[in-house]
């Protein structure tokens, strides 16, 4: 499949061609569902927690003599059911990590990828710098190459300047090509790839 380089004055810069075999699979929803949740699932905190009634500050004493005062047999005043107690069934910390094979994980990038390139929702740029770092030149750039929501891939390095000047914008996240993520792709509309960022996800998946 060949797509135009644009640069980011507007221009054409030539043309790439993308491997059908990254950019050109039939997108499946389960596989990306299945990452989705995998990738949400793992980056859940899980640090809710609720004293239980071992876990109380509060006498263990028996309340009152067990027969003869016609009232219930209680032993403890941490028992869930009296103010102060443990609570029961409460939630408590763990991971909510799940496994997913390795081999789904990364079909489902390439998915994920193809998913963008059917749609025409993916954008090749020559190289993601900027000479001065400023936010109002790279909002301009971002506007002639019709950028409104976008997730931008850069090489194994990000220069310095393209990323001070875009942190600052609503709806435009830039990530270095280690850190592309199906999640992230899915979540923004357009997704932009430097010229290095192809060659790397090309090397990663021969």
């Amino acid at each position: 499949m060949d797509v135009t380089i644009k640069s980011f004055d507007g221009k054409d810069a030539g043309t790439v061609t993308l491997a059908d075999e990254i950019f050109g699979l039939e997108p499946r929803e389960d596989i990306l569902q299945r990452m989705v949740r995998w990738q949400l699932a793992k980056r859940q905190q899980g640090t809710h927690q609720t004293l239980g009634r071992a876990e109380i500050a509060r006498t263990g004493a028996k309340l009152y003599r067990q027969k003869g005062t016609g009232r219930a047999r209680h032993g403890s005043a941490r028992a869930p059911q009296f103010r102060g107690g443990g609570k029961a069934h409460g939630p408590v910390s763990r991971s909510h990590a799940h496994d997913l094979p390795k081999k789904v994980r990364a079909l489902a990038l390439r998915h994920a990828l193809s998913a963008k390139a059917k749609s025409d929702q993916i954008v090749i740029v020559d190289d993601l710098t900027s000479a001065d770092g400023k936010t109002k030149a790279m909002i301009k750039s971002f506007a002639d190459l019709g950028l409104s929501n976008a997730l931008i891939i850069g090489g194994s390095e990000i220069d310095a300047n393209f990323s001070r000047s875009a942190r600052n914008i609503a709806h435009i996240d830039v990530l270095p090509v280690q850190g592309i993520n199906v999640y992230d792709i899915l979540r923004r509309q357009t997704l932009v790839l430097s010229k290095a960022a192809v060659e790397a996800l090309e090397e990663r998946f021969k």
